[in-house]
């Protein structure tokens, strides 16, 4: 076992650009993308001071200081020439220890941004079972919580969509959060402003606060529904309106709660407005909020896979949603969004884990291949490999047996998102 190298405390006011620092208090604590991560610029350690930390730990052996010039030794005699054996057996320790990094460095991003989103969602849960005794602190944490999330987003690097492995918890929370998520990172697609996106941030965490007013069983649309139960599940958004105006909502977060259910071609509800009539940001929330419910629906056996999700919405949604931002939604996620079970170009059974916002289709997968073992895979990007490519979605009961226990698809799909930053810095990242 590989030892554990030591940290150092050190004061703020002595911090240098190059070291390698660890942040504790959680990830919404700070506006950096990650909470350890070597430092880049004078304004980042200016930014803590402003935090008003006295002091951080910090990893010498991980940091890169300018060091003293080192006097010239004399030159070694030289070695003697390895044999072909010796040069095979050190390029095999080679290719193995770089398996290993990369390995390292793909568990590392994956556990970060699974503890990034339980962290918020347990926040989003926190905050929701305030609304009834303290509503004007429940605004508060919602706008709190959308605002470190647009933090994370801020800037001209590329976001990747990840899909979680592990999202157990408060469902309602997780769907929340997932609306948010995605909600907001369309919102970065389309510009909006700081204003703009803290209120489709804050509208999208609370679509659904009325469904605390509702009974149980209407919470959740059902097709034997009666005209009554219909009218009793749609009166969540009213509901929601209510509690909305009562925590103090901007107008805009409200109207997201108010429109979520609308269509572009009047067909919503309840107003049967038409996208004219509709916010962006509703217009946003109700696109994504649908594309969740498809992939995560209240009875899992009903599930859609992501590419059969976004298909549904392309073949049937094409009248009820906003064009625009359809087609921005289907750019963003790919045709083939995390989550999605495929067949690739060489015939290979493969799972979608990540894709790049600004280049998804050659998204990351996971690929069955029986000579590694699932936890030692390497997921392949297939931007870097030309020729390969996906072939087509399948479902995952379609899968052959040994592939579906090897991909292991989740029965329900959570997405987060990292920001573009230097694999060396995640190597560490979760330590």
């Amino acid at each position: 076992m590989n030892a554990v190298k030591p940290q150092e405390v050190i004061e703020v006011n002595a911090l240098r650009v190059g070291m390698f620092i660890h942040l504790d208090g959680g990830w919404m604590s700070h506006p950096f993308p990650l909470s350890n991560f070597k430092l880049a610029a004078p304004d980042q350690i200016a930014t803590l001071r402003a935090l008003g930390l006295q002091r951080v730990r910090w990893s010498p052996h991980l940091s890169e200081l300018t060091a003293e010039p080192v006097a010239p030794t004399a030159a070694p005699a030289p070695a003697e020439a390895a044999t072909p054996e010796q040069l095979a057996a050190a390029a095999d320790a080679a290719a193995r220890a770089e398996k290993a990094r990369r390995l390292a460095q793909q568990r590392a991003a994956q556990s970060l941004c699974e503890k990034q989103f339980a962290e918020a969602a347990r926040e989003c849960k926190k905050l929701t079972e305030l609304i009834p005794v303290q509503p004007k602190e429940a605004a508060a944490q919602a706008e709190a919580l959308s605002r470190t999330l647009l933090s994370k987003m801020l800037g001209d690097q590329e976001i990747c969509i990840r899909m979680l492995n592990d999202v157990a918890g408060d469902k309602a929370a997780a769907h929340a959060l997932n609306v948010t998520v995605i909600s907001m990172l369309m919102g970065r697609t389309f510009n909006l402003g700081e204003a703009e996106m803290l209120d489709l941030g804050v509208g999208a965490m609370l679509h659904d606060l009325g469904k605390r007013e509702v009974p149980e069983r209407f919470r959740h649309r059902e097709e034997h529904f009666t005209s009554p139960e219909l009218r009793a599940y749609e009166d969540h958004v009213t509901q929601g309106v209510s509690l909305a105006r009562k925590m103090g909502l901007s107008l805009g977060a409200t109207l997201v709660v108010a429109q979520h259910h609308e269509h572009a071609d009047g067909s919503g509800f309840p107003l049967r407005l038409n996208a004219d009539r509709m916010t962006p940001q509703a217009r946003i929330v109700a696109l994504v909020n649908r594309y969740d419910n498809l992939c995560n629906p209240h009875v899992l056996s009903r599930a859609m896979t992501p590419h059969e999700s976004l298909s549904l919405l392309f073949a049937q949604g094409k009248s009820k949603f906003d064009t625009a931002i359809l087609g921005a939604f289907i750019k963003m996620m790919g045709v083939y969004p995390p989550g999605s079970t495929v067949q690739l170009t060489d015939d290979r059974y493969a799972m979608v884990v990540a894709v790049n916002s600004t280049r998804p289709l050659k998204p990351r997968v996971l690929v069955h291949e029986a000579r590694v073992p699932r936890d030692d895979a390497l997921v392949l990007d297939l931007e870097k490999f030309n020729g390969l490519g996906i072939r087509r979605s399948v479902r995952p009961a379609q899968l052959p047996p040994e592939s579906l226990a090897y991909l292991s698809p989740r029965p329900r799909v959570a997405y987060f998102f990292e920001n573009a930053v230097d694999p060396a810095d995640l190597a560490e990242a979760i330590a």
